[in-house]
């Protein structure tokens, strides 16, 4: 049997934003809507959409490099890559592949996972029980293209949705660095988030749009995502045996102001707990909110080496992940 480690952590962070700026008014101008309304409903102000030239590929490689640099190593010490992403347009091969060989990482072993916005943290803790089973370092990148996926005439995703991509490196620690994951899914509720219509539709032609898009169902997540995302949150807690109080940074998913404000308030955050809310500048970036919004708070000063964050994924499935973890 493979040797393993004792325990696995958090080593570096990396992230990459595009470069173009989308405001609501431009978000907006197919839209029946406003920057008033969206404001108000989601929180957001800005969020970044890739150009042309801004693809999975390029964006995964430059926030992976810059995770493996933070960490200290070099990527012929990443031993797997593991991608977060449901925006990735082909079956196969898995972006991840791409990713590795993007960054030089030579023999690494490369895979995707799909859980939407869940799928960060499911990604993590699949990294981290490699890392105590096998040793190693595994990079996960959360990387999406929304708006390749985007009918921009639909209120429900269009004025919500950004690009972007957020990466760490999981490696070897003496002491604990996550606690046990709570994740699961209901899929009783698949259809509330969903692609419009599968690929096969292309074979015979499709509807009244050019190409299967992301549709949701925005106050049915709404309130899925506010009641049942603070119940897995005290479960991830209470998992981990930290009390509320020693929670230093809350890292949700990135979907909605008041939804993080909800959670927040329903698990007792004190009001010393940083509460990342990238999303307000960046959009809901799917698999790439956690590390882009981890980046953030670390970069900025919010928070520290060495601080425990709750991590918290949902989205499309309903998937949901959630652990403890420290900081890098």
């Amino acid at each position: 049997m493979p040797e393993g480690v004792p325990c696995a952590r958090i080593m570096g962070v990396g992230s990459y934003r595009p470069r173009r700026i989308v405001d609501n008014e431009e978000a907006c101008r197919l839209l029946d809507s406003s920057d008033e309304w969206v404001r108000s409903r989601t929180g957001i102000v800005t969020r970044r959409w890739a150009d042309p030239d801004e693809t999975l590929g390029v964006m995964a490689e430059q926030a992976a490099l810059k995770a493996v640099a933070a960490a200290g190593l070099s990527p012929a010490d990443i031993t797997c890559v593991i991608a977060a992403t449901f925006t990735h347009l082909k079956q196969t091969p898995a972006i991840a592949t791409e990713i590795a060989h993007r960054i030089d990482a030579v023999g690494a072993a490369a895979f995707d996972v799909s859980a939407g916005c869940a799928g960060f943290v499911h990604g993590v803790v699949l990294a981290a029980d490699s890392v105590r089973s096998r040793g190693g370092h595994v990079l996960v990148v959360g990387v999406e293209r929304m708006t390749d996926l985007l009918n921009l005439r639909d209120r429900s995703t269009a004025c919500i949705f950004g690009d972007g991509a957020g990466a760490v490196v999981i490696g070897p620690s003496r002491t604990p660095g996550f606690g046990p994951a709570v994740w699961g899914a209901d899929g009783s509720q698949a259809d509330a988030i969903e692609q419009s219509m599968p690929w096969d539709a292309l074979r015979n032609g499709i509807g009244e749009h050019d190409f299967p898009h992301l549709r949701q169902e925005g106050q049915r997540v709404f309130r899925w995502a506010s009641y049942e995302m603070a119940e897995v949150s005290k479960r991830a807690l209470e998992a981990a045996g930290v009390p509320v109080s020693d929670l230093g940074v809350f890292l949700p998913h990135q979907a909605n102001v008041r939804i993080i404000d909800m959670i927040a308030r329903r698990i007792g955050l004190p009001e010393t707990t940083v509460v990342a809310k990238d999303i307000v500048t960046a959009g809901n970036t799917s698999g790439a909110s956690i590390p882009l919004a981890m980046d953030a708070v670390l970069s900025s000063g919010q928070a520290r080496s060495g601080d425990l964050a709750l991590l918290v994924g949902y989205g499309a499935g309903l998937c949901y992940a959630a652990t403890v973890a420290v900081l890098p």
